[in-house]
């Protein structure tokens, strides 16, 4: 069959095996505020030296790590954590 731009896709679900631990995600959540945590201090040192790229960087990486922690944390279920995507 010849695949086309109006042919259906066919998505396959990934292969997950649920077998992190409640540790794992909360060891994981631990890393994550802690990575978010250097690059805030990147963000500041670079701001302070005026070096525009580095602090574009940094910010761009410690709002993502926020969107993980804000994932991890509904995940493990935190109260006052509303859904990761709202």
């Amino acid at each position: 069959m010849k695949v086309t731009s109006k042919t259906p896709s066919t998505r396959r679900r990934p292969m997950r095996s649920y077998e992190r631990t409640w540790e794992e995600i909360e060891s994981m959540l631990e890393d994550a505020i802690d990575k978010r945590r250097e690059w805030q201090m990147f963000f500041e040192r670079a701001r302070r030296i005026s070096n525009k790229q580095a602090m574009i960087d940094a910010a761009r990486n410690s709002k993502a790590l926020e969107g993980v922690i804000k994932t991890l944390k509904w995940t493990l279920g935190e109260q006052g954590i509303e859904h990761p995507l709202d």
